[in-house]
Protein backbone atom coordinates (compact mmCIF):
# COMPACT_ATOMS: atom_id res chain seq x y z
CA UNK A 1 0.00 0.00 0.00
CA UNK A 2 1.36 3.42 -0.98
CA UNK A 3 1.96 5.59 2.09
CA UNK A 4 1.24 9.31 1.67
CA UNK A 5 2.00 12.18 4.06
CA UNK A 6 -0.56 14.99 3.72
CA UNK A 7 0.44 18.38 5.19
CA UNK A 8 -2.67 20.60 5.07
CA UNK A 9 -3.94 23.00 7.75
CA UNK A 10 -7.52 23.31 6.45
CA UNK A 11 -9.49 20.52 8.15
CA UNK A 12 -12.20 20.27 5.46
CA UNK A 13 -9.71 20.03 2.60
CA UNK A 14 -7.59 17.61 4.59
CA UNK A 15 -10.54 15.28 5.20
CA UNK A 16 -11.67 15.49 1.56
CA UNK A 17 -8.22 14.55 0.27
CA UNK A 18 -7.80 11.82 2.86
CA UNK A 19 -11.15 10.18 2.02
CA UNK A 20 -10.49 10.38 -1.71
CA UNK A 21 -7.03 8.82 -1.49
CA UNK A 22 -8.10 6.12 0.96
CA UNK A 23 -10.91 5.16 -1.41
CA UNK A 24 -8.24 4.71 -4.10
CA UNK A 25 -6.18 2.40 -1.89
CA UNK A 26 -3.65 4.83 -0.41
CA UNK A 27 -2.61 4.90 3.23
CA UNK A 28 -2.76 8.56 4.32
CA UNK A 29 -1.17 10.16 7.37
CA UNK A 30 -2.37 13.74 7.98
CA UNK A 31 -0.65 16.75 9.54
CA UNK A 32 -1.80 20.32 10.07
CA UNK A 33 1.53 21.77 11.21
CA UNK A 34 5.00 21.78 9.68
CA UNK A 35 6.64 20.73 12.97
CA UNK A 36 4.60 17.54 13.40
CA UNK A 37 5.17 16.67 9.75
CA UNK A 38 8.96 16.91 10.26
CA UNK A 39 8.82 14.85 13.45
CA UNK A 40 6.99 12.07 11.63
CA UNK A 41 9.50 12.25 8.77
CA UNK A 42 12.31 11.39 11.21
CA UNK A 43 10.49 8.18 12.13
CA UNK A 44 10.19 7.02 8.54
CA UNK A 45 9.74 8.54 5.11
CA UNK A 46 6.52 7.94 3.11
CA UNK A 47 6.26 7.05 -0.57
CA UNK A 48 4.99 10.55 -1.45
CA UNK A 49 4.21 13.89 0.22
CA UNK A 50 1.39 16.36 -0.44
CA UNK A 51 2.39 19.78 0.90
CA UNK A 52 0.31 22.92 1.36
CA UNK A 53 2.26 26.18 1.24
CA UNK A 54 0.32 28.29 3.75
CA UNK A 55 0.81 26.74 7.20
CA UNK A 56 0.29 28.01 10.77
CA UNK A 57 3.94 27.51 11.72
CA UNK A 58 5.80 28.36 8.53
CA UNK A 59 5.80 28.27 4.76
CA UNK A 60 5.57 24.85 3.15
CA UNK A 61 7.76 26.15 0.32
CA UNK A 62 10.84 25.84 2.54
CA UNK A 63 10.19 22.10 2.90
CA UNK A 64 10.58 21.39 -0.80
CA UNK A 65 14.34 21.79 -0.86
CA UNK A 66 14.93 20.93 2.79
CA UNK A 67 17.41 18.24 3.78
CA UNK A 68 14.73 17.03 6.23
CA UNK A 69 12.73 15.76 3.25
CA UNK A 70 14.76 13.05 1.45
CA UNK A 71 15.20 13.75 -2.26
CA UNK A 72 14.06 10.22 -3.00
CA UNK A 73 10.57 11.07 -1.71
CA UNK A 74 8.38 12.64 -4.42
CA UNK A 75 6.51 15.76 -3.34
CA UNK A 76 3.43 17.50 -4.79
CA UNK A 77 2.38 21.02 -3.81
CA UNK A 78 -1.35 21.39 -3.10
CA UNK A 79 -1.97 25.12 -2.75
CA UNK A 80 -4.39 27.97 -3.22
CA UNK A 81 -1.55 30.04 -4.67
CA UNK A 82 -2.29 29.74 -8.36
CA UNK A 83 -0.04 32.46 -9.77
CA UNK A 84 2.51 31.52 -12.41
CA UNK A 85 5.38 32.76 -10.24
CA UNK A 86 4.30 30.56 -7.32
CA UNK A 87 3.99 27.48 -9.55
CA UNK A 88 7.34 28.09 -11.23
CA UNK A 89 9.10 28.74 -7.93
CA UNK A 90 7.65 25.60 -6.37
CA UNK A 91 8.75 23.43 -9.29
CA UNK A 92 12.20 25.02 -9.42
CA UNK A 93 12.79 24.51 -5.69
CA UNK A 94 11.94 20.84 -5.82
CA UNK A 95 8.24 20.01 -6.28
CA UNK A 96 7.53 17.12 -8.64
CA UNK A 97 4.10 18.60 -9.43
CA UNK A 98 1.92 21.55 -8.41
CA UNK A 99 -1.87 21.47 -8.20
CA UNK A 100 -4.01 24.52 -7.42
CA UNK A 101 -7.09 24.50 -5.18
CA UNK A 102 -9.91 23.94 -5.81
CA UNK A 103 -9.38 20.76 -7.80
CA UNK A 104 -11.19 17.54 -8.61
CA UNK A 105 -10.10 14.69 -6.30
CA UNK A 106 -9.70 12.44 -9.35
CA UNK A 107 -7.21 14.91 -10.84
CA UNK A 108 -5.10 14.79 -7.68
CA UNK A 109 -5.16 11.00 -7.71
CA UNK A 110 -4.12 10.94 -11.38
CA UNK A 111 -1.25 13.34 -10.70
CA UNK A 112 -0.06 11.22 -7.77
CA UNK A 113 -0.01 8.11 -9.95
CA UNK A 114 1.92 10.01 -12.66
CA UNK A 115 4.53 11.28 -10.18
CA UNK A 116 4.95 7.81 -8.67
CA UNK A 117 5.45 6.32 -12.15
CA UNK A 118 8.20 8.85 -12.90
CA UNK A 119 9.80 8.12 -9.53
CA UNK A 120 9.79 4.38 -10.26
CA UNK A 121 11.44 5.01 -13.63
CA UNK A 122 14.16 7.11 -12.00
CA UNK A 123 14.82 4.40 -9.41
CA UNK A 124 15.08 1.84 -12.22
CA UNK A 125 17.57 4.08 -14.02
CA UNK A 126 19.65 4.36 -10.83
CA UNK A 127 19.49 0.59 -10.42
CA UNK A 128 20.82 0.16 -13.96
CA UNK A 129 23.97 2.00 -12.94
CA UNK A 130 24.92 -0.94 -10.72
CA UNK A 131 26.50 -2.60 -13.76
CA UNK A 132 30.12 -1.56 -14.63
CA UNK A 133 30.16 2.23 -15.01
CA UNK A 134 32.48 5.21 -14.89
CA UNK A 135 32.57 7.36 -11.75
CA UNK A 136 34.03 10.82 -11.28
CA UNK A 137 33.38 13.37 -8.55
CA UNK A 138 29.71 13.25 -7.59
CA UNK A 139 28.68 11.64 -10.90
CA UNK A 140 28.24 8.14 -12.31
CA UNK A 141 28.08 7.76 -16.09
CA UNK A 142 26.52 4.80 -17.89
CA UNK A 143 27.44 5.17 -21.53
CA UNK A 144 25.35 2.19 -22.69
CA UNK A 145 22.24 3.92 -21.32
CA UNK A 146 23.47 7.46 -22.13
CA UNK A 147 22.68 8.35 -18.51
CA UNK A 148 24.24 10.44 -15.76
CA UNK A 149 23.42 9.83 -12.11
CA UNK A 150 24.34 12.34 -9.40
CA UNK A 151 25.01 11.21 -5.84
CA UNK A 152 21.87 13.14 -4.73
CA UNK A 153 19.77 10.75 -6.84
CA UNK A 154 19.11 12.91 -9.90
CA UNK A 155 19.27 10.99 -13.19
CA UNK A 156 19.89 12.83 -16.46
CA UNK A 157 19.75 11.56 -20.02
CA UNK A 158 22.58 12.42 -22.39
CA UNK A 159 22.21 12.78 -26.12
CA UNK A 160 24.40 10.38 -28.10
CA UNK A 161 26.68 13.30 -29.01
CA UNK A 162 27.02 14.35 -25.36
CA UNK A 163 27.73 10.76 -24.30
CA UNK A 164 30.40 10.43 -27.00
CA UNK A 165 32.05 13.66 -25.89
CA UNK A 166 32.00 12.73 -22.20
CA UNK A 167 33.45 9.33 -23.02
CA UNK A 168 36.36 10.99 -24.85
CA UNK A 169 36.98 13.24 -21.84
CA UNK A 170 36.96 10.47 -19.21
CA UNK A 171 39.28 8.32 -21.31
CA UNK A 172 41.75 11.22 -21.46
CA UNK A 173 41.27 12.64 -17.95
CA UNK A 174 44.06 15.03 -17.01
CA UNK A 175 45.19 15.58 -20.60
CA UNK A 176 44.61 18.75 -22.59
CA UNK A 177 42.56 17.96 -25.69
CA UNK A 178 42.40 20.42 -28.56
CA UNK A 179 39.12 21.20 -30.27
CA UNK A 180 40.31 19.37 -33.35
CA UNK A 181 41.10 16.26 -31.30
CA UNK A 182 37.65 16.39 -29.75
CA UNK A 183 36.00 16.92 -33.14
CA UNK A 184 37.88 13.96 -34.60
CA UNK A 185 37.12 11.68 -31.64
CA UNK A 186 33.51 12.66 -30.93
CA UNK A 187 32.13 13.82 -34.27
CA UNK A 188 28.80 12.39 -35.39
CA UNK A 189 27.04 12.61 -38.71
CA UNK A 190 25.49 16.01 -39.29
CA UNK A 191 27.78 17.85 -36.85
CA UNK A 192 29.05 21.29 -37.70
CA UNK A 193 32.78 20.55 -38.27
CA UNK A 194 34.02 23.79 -36.71
CA UNK A 195 35.33 24.91 -33.33
CA UNK A 196 32.10 26.65 -32.40
CA UNK A 197 30.19 23.37 -32.63
CA UNK A 198 32.51 21.75 -30.08
CA UNK A 199 32.37 24.81 -27.81
CA UNK A 200 28.56 24.63 -27.84
CA UNK A 201 28.58 20.91 -27.07
CA UNK A 202 31.02 21.38 -24.19
CA UNK A 203 28.78 24.15 -22.86
CA UNK A 204 25.72 21.86 -22.92
CA UNK A 205 27.65 19.07 -21.20
CA UNK A 206 28.85 21.46 -18.50
CA UNK A 207 25.27 22.49 -17.76
CA UNK A 208 24.24 18.88 -17.24
CA UNK A 209 27.26 18.30 -15.00
CA UNK A 210 26.38 21.42 -12.92
CA UNK A 211 29.81 22.78 -13.86
CA UNK A 212 29.85 26.56 -13.37
CA UNK A 213 30.97 28.00 -16.76
CA UNK A 214 32.57 30.97 -14.97
CA UNK A 215 34.75 28.72 -12.81
CA UNK A 216 34.47 25.15 -14.14
CA UNK A 217 35.78 22.37 -11.90
CA UNK A 218 35.07 19.41 -14.20
CA UNK A 219 35.77 20.52 -17.78
CA UNK A 220 38.25 23.38 -17.67
CA UNK A 221 39.14 25.60 -20.60
CA UNK A 222 42.86 25.87 -21.37
CA UNK A 223 42.98 29.11 -23.31
CA UNK A 224 44.70 28.81 -26.64
CA UNK A 225 44.86 25.03 -26.35
CA UNK A 226 41.49 23.36 -25.69
CA UNK A 227 39.91 21.58 -22.72
CA UNK A 228 40.99 19.31 -19.88
CA UNK A 229 38.83 16.90 -17.86
CA UNK A 230 39.88 17.44 -14.23
CA UNK A 231 38.28 14.80 -11.92
CA UNK A 232 39.84 11.42 -11.21
CA UNK A 233 37.97 8.65 -13.00
CA UNK A 234 37.28 5.16 -11.69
Amino acid sequence: MTHVFLLEDDADIRQTIQRSLQADGFEVQCFSHRAEFLRAMKSGAPDLCLIDLGLPDGDGLSLLGSASLPRSVPRIVVSGRGGAEDRILGLEIGADDYIVKPFEPRELTARIHAVLRRSDQQRAARSDTQRPVVRFGAWTADFDACALCHEDGEVLQLSSAEADLLQVFVRSAGRVLTRNQLLDAAATRGDDPFDRAMDARVSRLRRKLRDDPRAPQIIRTVYGAGYVFVPKVS
